[in-house]
C-alpha cells in the first residue's frame, strides 16, 4: 500500500526540477520530474519525494482534514 500526502509548494528552483515543500511547517526538496505546470502555492500529491500530480487546494485541505481528524482519535 502507498500514501501520497498533498503538500503546498512553497519554492521551485531556478532549474524547474525541483521544489520545496511545506506540510505543518515542515519543509522539504522535493522532485518535479514527474509534474509539468506547476507554480508556487500550488498543491501536488507526494510520496517518496516526488510530486506525483496536482491536486485543487481544496481537494488537499479536505484529505489534510480527514488525517488531522485520524491522529485526534488515535488512543493510547
Amino acid at each position: 500500500m502507498c500514501l501520497a500526502l498533498p503538500v503546498q509548494i512553497t519554492k521551485i528552483a531556478t532549474n524547474n526540477k525541483t521544489a520545496t515543500v511545506s506540510l505543518d511547517g515542515i519543509q522539504k526538496e522535493i522532485s518535479l520530474a514527474l509534474v509539468d505546470d506547476v507554480t508556487i502555492g500550488d498543491y501536488v500529491l507526494l510520496h517518496v519525494g516526488y510530486a506525483l500530480s496536482k491536486v485543487s487546494e481544496s481537494e488537499a485541505k479536505r484529505t489534510l482534514a480527514l488525517f488531522a481528524e485520524m491522529d485526534m482519535g488515535k488512543t493510547s
